[in-house]
């Protein structure tokens, strides 16, 4: 790997990487669901409606410093680094060149050559990995049994960190609990297990406890709504698959496969292989069946997939990795080349695409500003859409409420707006598509319907005057609580904020 990969050469393409993630991150428009967590983080509190609070915490504290897109996604921007070193320490045991072979594999996973979204994820992949560098010290330290309690104590802290980024990091812990039973004969073993399992338990014993304040808005969305049209499928297993090769890289996939013994053998015998298997292993096969019913979504692997990288450098030959590293090199300079040039292209190609409005809405934000901020002393600006609303609001500096029932996705500015305080005011509904057959008229005293353009992409604006509250709250309100606010009866309620501002004199709908 040295005579492949010399110092000068890897420091020019470790430097060559984060030049053009740093750039990526300046260039590309803040998404839909980025901006959607930058106003979390405008809107600083215990919890949020979809997820756990990790990312909107960090992007309160990023905010305080500055707006910048490339500054807000520079936690997620130098996590391939972070991710590399954990790779490198996990595979160091088995020698420094089958290391560095693991942390370039890392770094050339297509994911972190071009992913620089700050979003839930982020937090997720970063505590998951601490956790489990934690793990792998814990192991090494078998024959030190304080050093290696601490270790899993810290294992254990790190796991429910990750926890409050997102639910499936728990995940991590049936893989650490699986490993304990199956692959583990040291005699801390359970001890260690069990001081990782009370290290872990704060962080989802205050997210029960914060929930049960707040609607259970996140056992909702996560376990119920979101899943109300699940069922048996034969798309999302062959996505799930599809997924996996494009994160692990087919090539490394085919020689892991290809020299399956070698991969059995150095499981039964060298420590870290084992460990990094069953952490793979596990959540993998987590995925794959939850696959069955449901779409499992590419980032929901990218925490475990680093796990791949540390087995092959550990298992095959040196000479076979350097390949590998070669041929996922190529393919990372085929990712940068196309990101280059797709945000090279003007907007104009995206007309007549169903992208077209999208595109504009991003790349030419101010422009679309420019025609609706005249209207701002006089209206309250909405959106339908609860990532182009975010988008909007984070643009302008402003407020941008979401007006009508939305999806089951993204629904904090829920207890964001007061409609109750809306009544009789003026309202624009900025949209990107036309509003003909929409009722609005209903809504208001008067609506008034106006278009214009942006290099080519069609804006629409509902401009309606005098809100009326009592038909919003029968006619949106009303089915939003039916529909997205439906608690199951066996979970204990403190609170409903949705519920209390909008019904306080009807009980809490239940699901029996």
């Amino acid at each position: 790997m040295l005579s492949l990969f010399p110092t000068r050469l890897s420091w020019v393409c470790l430097l060559s990487l984060l030049a053009f993630r740093l750039w990526f991150s300046a260039a590309l428009p803040l998404t839909g669901d980025e901006a959607y967590f930058v106003f979390w983080g405008e809107h600083p509190a215990g919890g949020f409606y979809d997820h756990p609070p990790m990312v909107g915490w960090w992007l309160t504290a990023l905010l305080a410093v500055s707006r910048a897109e490339w500054f807000l996604r520079l936690p997620a921007t130098l996590l391939p680094l972070v991710l590399a070193w954990g790779a490198w320490m996990m595979a160091r045991p088995s020698g420094v060149e089958r290391a560095r072979v693991a942390a370039w594999l890392v770094l050339m996973q297509p994911v972190n050559v071009w992913n620089v979204l700050i979003t839930t994820d982020t937090p997720v992949i970063l505590f998951s990995m601490l956790s489990m560098l934690a793990y792998f010290a814990a192991l090494r330290c078998a024959g030190q049994p304080r050093r290696s309690l601490l270790w899993h104590v810290a294992a254990g802290a790190l796991l429910g960190l990750a926890f409050l980024g997102k639910y499936f990091a728990a995940l991590l812990g049936v893989a650490y609990l699986v490993h304990v039973l199956f692959a583990r004969r040291d005699a801390a073993r359970w001890p260690g297990f069990a001081l990782l399992l009370v290290a872990s338990l704060p962080a989802p014993i205050y997210n029960l406890w914060w929930n049960s304040g707040h609607c259970w808005v996140n056992i909702l969305f996560n376990f119920l709504n979101r899943n109300a049209e699940a069922g048996l499928s034969f798309t999302n297993p062959a996505l799930f698959v599809v997924s996996l090769l494009y994160l692990a890289t087919p090539w490394l996939l085919f020689e892991l496969m290809r020299r399956h013994k070698q991969v059995r053998e150095a499981v039964r015998e060298n420590g870290e292989a084992n460990t990094a298997f069953w952490l793979l292993l596990v959540p993998i096969a987590l995925f794959a069946l939850m696959s069955l019913w449901r779409s499992v979504g590419l980032h929901w692997l990218i925490s475990f997939i680093p796990l791949l990288a540390v087995l092959a450098a550990i298992v095959l030959p040196l000479a076979v990795s350097a390949r590998l590293v070669k041929w996922s090199a190529v393919f990372a300079i085929v990712h940068i080349l196309f990101f280059a040039v797709l945000l090279s292209l003007p907007t104009k190609i995206w007309n007549d695409t169903r992208f077209s409005e999208g595109v504009a809405l991003r790349f030419q934000s101010n422009e679309v500003l420019s025609q609706i901020l005249p209207y701002e002393k006089d209206y309250l600006f909405a959106m339908e859409s609860f990532s182009a609303a975010a988008f909007m609001a984070y643009k302008s500096g402003q407020p941008f409420a979401v007006f009508g029932r939305g999806s089951f996705y993204a629904r904090q500015d829920d207890f964001e707006t007061d409609w109750r305080e809306q009544n009789g005011r003026n309202v624009l509904i900025l949209r990107t598509s036309s509003p003909e057959g929409k009722d609005y008229s209903s809504y208001f005293r008067h609506v008034e319907f106006r278009e214009f353009a942006v290099d080519g992409s069609r804006f629409y604006l509902v401009l309606g005057q005098g809100f009326n509250y009592a038909v919003y709250h029968e006619k949106v309100l009303t089915r939003i609580r039916e529909r997205f606010y439906r608690i199951p009866a066996w979970l204990p309620q403190r609170g409903c904020e949705f519920c209390e501002r909008y019904f306080p004199d009807v009980k809490i709908i239940s699901q029996q």
